[in-house]
């Protein structure tokens, strides 16, 4: 990191109390980190809606495929 004094002459006492606050402040900033994305609420997940399994072969299987909207 590069600081440089654009105006006037400060002391070095004053140059080192700006840069302690400068580097106080830039230690206490969060760096980016990727947070996990939300966990899916329980209306949008497609397991609440298929609670039982495909029908099974047999002679009135075809009854069973219809799923109510």
């Amino acid at each position: 990191m590069t600081i440089k004094v654009v105006r006037g002459n400060p002391t070095p006492e004053e140059l080192a109390a700006a840069l302690t606050v400068v580097r106080a402040r830039a230690a206490t900033t969060e760096p980016d980190v990727p947070t996990a994305p939300p966990a899916r609420d329980a209306w949008s997940d497609p397991s609440r809606i298929a609670t039982t399994g495909l029908p099974q072969p047999g002679p009135v299987s075809w009854s069973r495929t219809y799923w109510p909207g």
